[in-house]
């Protein structure tokens, strides 16, 4: 047990006595994270102002009579010009197509005169047709408002001058106050968005650090020849293979645990740019709550996975004669730890069987979704915990077998 505390203090003094792999690995990493995502927050709040402070250029042609005081009443902005035989509706929707005009709103002719003289079903309903453009962000909210303010408003002020009582059309109400009538559980509500997001960005977070630190501590050691003078010495090299195992999961947790502070701080600017409103995302993480077993649970989940990304990159690392070979055999296992979170995120709300909790990856991703939620129950946690340790162990053993291999170790 000495030799692997004393590998173990040699490792994490390695790492924390060099300044510039300190920040490397943990400070730069989480700084770029919580950049990318305060980016996109601002980038996101940009685009919205931009989109609601922006004049729209809309064309109206065979306007009815009254119908231009109706806007003007609504409070609906944008530069309106009435169609006329000089336009050609042909160029207008040319521009709408290449964004220099947003809207083209267009009534038949004798469109109040084909409302008033309806009568039975089946008389002519004229229509009013919108031209914009999909692919325009100005085009798309211009049209919407309209509709809206004012399409919308006029409509009823028909039915109104028609019917004189529009409540007639009106036979019951569905949900009229409809707040009354939701029922939620608050806190469950609250995690569900971040429980979608979270088991992904652990993980990532989890074998990136893993990542980092097992190629550098195995194949780095084994090109800079540093590996070789302590095989040769009298430690067991299954003490070796403990002590870096062990040293590489402490400094995964350490690194995972800074690049989800950091990410939190990104996320939570990111949403308040979509949201205007900077506490959305806090607000729903703080509003998670675990019992104690569920923190222990937490923590659990948390260890036995970065021991097992730990063992799987430390496998690949010790084969690989070269560190760029190591970290291009790496990025496979990368993606499948991504696929494994992501599939979580589309699952919608179908229940797992139990068969689930026994797919090593997968698993974790599913068992932190539901501890989230508070719904992961002792059989799912304990299958989870068990087929991950498990598969962790028969790594640690292959990993002990290579080190035992003069062939692996010294690239023979």
């Amino acid at each position: 047990m000495s030799a692997v505390k004393n590998i173990l203090v040699k490792e994490l003094t390695r790492v924390f006595t060099d300044k510039k792999l300190v920040f490397s690995l943990f400070v730069m990493p989480g700084l770029l994270i919580m950049i990318m995502y305060s980016l996109m927050g601002r980038l996101a709040t940009n685009m919205v102002n931009d989109i609601e402070k922006n004049i729209p250029k809309v064309y109206i042609q065979n306007a009815p009579e009254g119908f231009d005081e109706l806007v003007s009443s609504m409070g609906y902005e944008a530069e309106i010009t009435p169609l006329v035989l000089s336009h050609n509706i042909e160029d207008i929707k040319a521009d709408i197509k290449s964004g220099d005009v947003e809207l083209l709103v267009v009534f038949e002719e004798g469109f109040l005169d084909k409302i008033g003289a309806y009568q039975n079903l089946g008389d002519e309903i004229p229509e009013v047709k919108t031209y914009y453009n999909t692919a325009e962000d100005y085009s798309v909210a211009a049209r919407e408002k309209f509709l809206n303010m004012v399409l919308n408003t006029y409509q009823q002020q028909l039915l109104a001058e028609r019917l004189g009582n529009i409540e007639q059309l009106q036979v019951f109400y569905i949900d009229k106050d409809p707040q009354s009538s939701i029922i939620v559980d608050e806190e469950k509500a609250s995690a569900k968005p971040l429980s979608m997001l979270l088991p992904l960005l652990i993980n990532i977070m989890l074998f990136s650090g893993a990542m980092g630190l097992g190629v550098d501590a195995i194949t780095g050691e084994k090109e800079r020849g540093t590996l070789s003078s302590m095989l040769i010495s009298p430690i067991k090299r299954s003490d070796i293979v403990m002590g870096k195992l062990l040293s590489l999961g402490i400094l995964s947790s350490l690194s995972a645990v800074i690049y989800t502070i950091f990410t939190m701080i990104g996320i939570q600017r990111l949403y308040g740019g979509f949201e205007g409103d900077a506490d959305t995302a806090m607000g729903a993480l703080g509003n998670i709550s675990f019992t104690p077993i569920e923190m222990i649970q937490l923590l659990v989940l948390l260890l036995i996975v970065v021991y097992l990304y730990v063992s799987l990159i430390s496998l690949v690392a010790v084969y690989a004669r070269t560190a760029k070979e190591a970290n291009t055999y790496v990025m496979p296992l990368m993606i499948v730890v991504m696929l494994g979170s992501i599939m979580t995120m589309f699952s919608g709300g179908t229940e797992k069987g139990i068969e689930y909790f026994a797919i090593p990856i997968y698993n974790s991703a599913v068992s932190l979704q539901n501890l989230f939620l508070g719904e992961l129950t002792m059989t799912q946690f304990g299958l989870t915990v068990g087929t991950t340790a498990f598969l962790a162990a028969i790594i640690t053993v292959l990993i002990t077998k290579a080190f035992n291999s003069e062939k692996v170790m010294f690239n023979a």
